[in-house]
């Protein structure tokens, strides 16, 4: 038990020289307001007269202090000797220069402003006169600023106090003044806070001889009144009169006894009272706080050096000087883990991989088939083609003649610039790829870290190898669209052509007519209801039977023009030219399988009025005909007006409506083929120009380029910041260490 309170004390001077503050140690923590007697406490402990005296806050550092408990001299004598811990190798006998000393120490970080900082000053004090105890002397509790003190300064002190009384290892001596009224004290209600329960609080009455007359503390030492699991002490301090007179503090402890043996109350508690009952209870609350949590401590000590030595060593090994062959062949074993490591990175088979985000190989996988497709797709290759566009391009390639069909070269010349439309894209996942790269370059290398100067140079190396590649690269992705452009091959198996094109066309202008003429006969029959409600009853409504108008649009190709009767269409679904006795499209055409060969025309645009067919409608049965108001057939009028829609177009408008759908839909098809083969072909060349490349030389050329012994010693120079941490980390762990081996002899 006896060596409980020196093995804390080894443990706080161990500590304290590397500043941590992870182990909560037991200690005694002194809290009061201002002028509540704290230091006189303090100094009726020691026996002397060494703290700091003024107006104001005076404690404005942490005081941390050690007593310990020494045997006599041979020859009987037992002056105090103090030592601070700033000053290992000074001794104090003298406590007027202990004082000064503190002051020092205090303004040096502190100012002279009455600021206080959270630095502790670290005093210990050995005499045969105490009895072993470590206290915490906190500045005192202030409401107002007075003279030169911070605004702020409450906050400061309240801050402080905290700090060290949350710790769960720490004992609370909360002072208190007879002279004021219990309730309104602030040290018991800071305690209170953090020890609800007080089973680590106890409470001190101090000033007990100025209470007034007729008044005692005894109904508070007894804990009647606030209550305390550890109790209450009381004691008699000096007067400031006392103070200033210099009077012996081994008269003023005297002068204490007496009191309380002769008063006629606190004679019958002598067990809560004196300086020498305060000293007794807390050393024996802080051996048992000790023996209590000194398994714990060392449970976390032990937890402390396993993860500090986990630390170190990822700092790596200390270099030293070395030979020339070490140096050498630490470098080449770092370049070549370097260029392994970048290689697994793409390969997905790196030992550390993240699990946040895409990396490597499969970012670059993402790119190929996310970002790169998704540009492809989001190009459309007619969007920037205007019907005048088309129409111009035609006329252009025909020169000063008619066009017989559709030139060939108009085709040409429109599809080329959408299909270098597909470049951007393309050059765009050549330099995503890129910068891919040099992600996975930075993230590689973690040993070689420790060397800064290796690590541009590595990086550097890196970056100008894959510059080498992706000029290469991106020229030949250029090259590729370029190749594109130059030969068009309408031969090509997937190629929609001329015939196909045609028949597409033919369909879609059937369904257009179709439903227009849905439409037209809806109106009429509408108005015919409302104009004979008995007739429009017999119609369903808003219904338009579609046998009913394929009907009225077949009609059209069998109608009278002035007598005589035009010849049926050859086979249905083709499409002829007026004038022509050819059918578009027609699979027995003699020129089948040349581009356009099935889009003749006779070369007049336009035809006059009189020579412009006149189409009469032939009635078709339906079985909603009926007799309009006039007596004629609605079913007539409906085939009628689906002949006019096709009528009110010019023949030479109709051409060219048809020429600039059939010149969309061949682009719309040929450029379909062009981007197939251009998202097929763009990340194999990625792969095999930059990736393999660059993944296959990676070694050659950093060992080419840095493997050299002018650059051994540069290269191998650690980082002094890490240096300098790895240094610390290892003081730590020798305090931990030694830490651990004082509390085992102490167990």
């Amino acid at each position: 038990m006896d060596k409980l309170i020196p093995t804390v004390n080894k443990l706080q001077d161990v500590f304290n020289t590397v500043g941590q503050d992870e182990i909560d140690l037991p200690q005694i923590v002194v809290v009061g307001s201002q002028s509540s007697g704290k230091s006189s406490v303090l100094e009726n402990l020691v026996g002397r007269d060494f703290l700091p005296r003024g107006s104001g806050i005076v404690t404005r550092r942490p005081l941390v202090l050690q007593l310990v408990n020494v045997p006599r001299g041979s020859d009987g004598s037992g002056e105090p000797r103090a030592q601070f811990l700033h000053l290992p190798n000074q001794v104090f006998t003298d406590m007027s220069e202990v004082r000064r000393e503190i002051e020092r120490e205090t303004e040096r970080l502190a100012g002279g402003n009455k600021g206080i900082v959270k630095a502790p000053i670290h005093l210990r004090i050995t005499s045969p006169d105490v009895l072993s105890l470590t206290l915490v002397d906190l500045p005192g509790i202030t409401k107002i600023p007075v003279g030169d003190q911070p605004t702020d300064i409450e906050a400061q002190t309240r801050s402080l106090v905290y700090e060290y009384i949350t710790k769960p290892n720490s004992i609370i001596v909360a002072i208190s003044p007879a002279n004021v009224d219990i309730v309104n004290s602030e040290s018991l209600k800071i305690a209170r806070e953090v020890d609800p329960k007080g089973t680590r609080t106890v409470g001190v009455i101090t000033k007990i001889d100025l209470m007034d007359r007729g008044t005692n503390s005894l109904e508070i030492l007894t804990g009647r009144v606030y209550p305390l699991r550890l109790g209450f002490v009381g004691v008699v301090n000096r007067s400031q009169e006392d103070t200033q007179a210099n009077k012996p503090i081994s008269d003023a402890l005297r002068e204490e006894a007496e009191f309380f043996s002769e008063h006629p109350i606190y004679r019958t508690v002598q067990q809560h009272c004196g300086t020498q009952t305060l000293a007794r209870v807390l050393n024996q609350l802080l051996l048992q706080h000790i023996r209590d949590n000194l398994p714990a401590i060392k449970t976390k000590i032990n937890a402390l050096i396993s993860q500090t030595e986990h630390e170190l060593l990822s700092y790596g090994r200390m270099s030293g000087d070395g030979d020339l062959v070490s140096k050498s062949s630490r470098l080449l074993k770092m370049l070549t883990l370097f260029a392994n490591e970048f290689s697994s990175s793409i390969d997905g088979s790196a030992a550390e991989m993240s699990t946040s985000e895409l990396c490597g190989g499969a970012r670059l996988y993402y790119i190929f088939n996310d970002i790169f497709a998704s540009g492809l797709d989001s190009v459309n290759p007619t969007a920037s083609l205007t019907n005048t566009d088309i129409r111009t391009a035609i006329r252009n390639s025909s020169g000063p003649r008619a066009s017989l069909f559709v030139p060939e070269i108009a085709f040409q010349l429109l599809v080329k610039p959408q299909i270098k439309s597909l470049e951007p894209p393309a050059q765009r996942c050549v330099q995503l790829a890129y910068e891919e790269l040099m992600k996975v370059g930075l993230s590689c290398g973690s040993e070689m870290r420790r060397y800064p100067q290796l690590h541009a140079k590595v990086m550097q190396v890196v970056s100008d190898l894959l510059r080498e590649r992706v000029g290469p690269t991106s020229q030949y992705v250029e090259s590729m669209i370029a190749i594109e452009r130059a030969y068009i091959n309408t031969n090509h198996p997937d190629f929609i052509g001329g015939p196909g094109a045609i028949a597409d066309l033919q369909q879609k202008l059937d369904r257009r007519r179709k439903d227009a003429a849905r439409l037209r006969v809806r109106e009429i029959r509408l108005a015919t209801r409302s104009s004979d409600e008995a007739v429009g009853a017999q119609f369903e409504e808003s219904e338009v039977d579609p046998s009913e108008v394929d009907d009225i649009v077949d009609a059209r190709s069998r109608v009278k023009v002035n007598g005589m009767a035009e010849e049926p269409r050859a086979a249905s679904g083709t499409l002829r030219r007026p004038g022509s006795g050819s059918p578009l499209g027609s699979g027995t055409s003699s020129n089948q399988g040349k581009f356009f060969n099935s889009f003749f025309g006779n070369g007049r645009r336009d035809l006059p009025d009189e020579s412009r067919p006149n189409h009469s409608v032939i009635p078709v049965p339906n079985r909603l005909s009926h007799i309009s108001g006039d007596g004629t057939s609605l079913d007539d009028e409906s085939a009628a007006l689906s002949a006019q829609l096709s009528a009110d177009l010019t023949v030479s408008e109709q051409r060219d409506e048809m020429e600039t759908s059939l010149i969309r839909s061949l682009i719309t098809s040929y450029f379909q083929i062009v981007r197939k083969s251009i998202q097929d072909l763009v990340p194999k060349a990625v792969m095999h120009l930059l990736v393999n490349e660059v993944c296959d030389n990676m070694q050659n050329r950093l060992v080419e380029e840095l493997y050299k012994e002018p650059l051994l010693e540069e290269l191998l120079r650690e980082d002094p910041t890490l240096v300098a941490e790895r240094d610390q980390c290892k003081a730590m762990l020798d305090v931990y260490k030694k830490a651990f081996a004082i509390i085992n002899e102490a167990m």
